[in-house]
């Protein structure tokens, strides 16, 4: 199945994501990103455009890497189901409860499609709470703003994590290891940039996220 052949996977969970935050503003910081990506210079597409609000580019690219992800999962659903995942894993020695420390405050053992699923859904509540993710233009972000989009990115890296470790040879079969490689790529520069994941979290890709750093 192509990368967008996706008519197969489930509709409820992985929609394709409303537009970048922020009204017009947002539409240009989207747009800078798409132009420098297409550069081909992952390591200059993911600084800070100069004068640009940090808080305003945090936001824009936790959308676009949380489309991304789904997208990629979305490739996978058919492969990665309750029988062939049981438990949200990356290797034998990672797995991942789930717990939103609202509805569910006490982490919980789920299939990975459901970790994925509960994932997908509060990532994106927390996308269209405008007290959070403000849309129009100038509107102030909470003080703890940075804390939600470090615990966004820590959850979206656990995908990557599921995805390489139990679905790579699927991935490969797919043809979309380079499509792959090149997101998972973006995502550990933009992390890496504005420290928003504890390195110790990255420990299930150790190697992969040390060879993309020293590169």
């Amino acid at each position: 199945m192509s990368l967008f052949g996706l008519g197969s996977r489930n509709q409820k969970t992985f929609r394709p994501k409303k537009n970048a935050p922020s009204g017009s503003k947002g539409a240009q910081l989207k747009n800078h990103i798409d132009a420098t990506l297409g550069s081909g210079n992952l390591r200059e597409a993911v600084r800070l455009p100069p004068g640009e609000d940090i808080n305003e580019w945090l936001a824009v690219n936790t959308v676009d890497f949380f489309n991304q992800v789904n997208i990629l999962y979305g490739t996978l659903t058919e492969f990665c189901t309750a029988s062939n995942c049981p438990t949200m894993t990356a290797g034998p020695k990672y797995e991942y409860r789930w717990a939103d420390g609202v509805t569910i405050k006490k982490p919980i053992e789920v299939s990975a499609p459901k970790y994925v699923e509960y994932l997908m859904d509060w990532i994106e509540s927390q996308l269209d709470d405008e007290m959070i993710f403000p849309q129009k233009l100038g509107a102030p972000f909470p003080p703890n703003f940075r804390d939600v989009v470090k615990t966004i990115f820590k959850r979206l890296f656990r995908v990557f994590a599921h995805i390489y470790h139990e679905h790579f040879q699927k991935i490969v079969s797919l043809k979309e290891e380079a499509h792959l490689n090149t997101c998972f790529k973006h995502f550990v520069l933009f992390t890496w940039e504005f420290h928003l994941i504890d390195k110790g979290e990255l420990a299930p890709l150790q190697d992969l996220v040390e060879s993309i750093l020293q590169l």
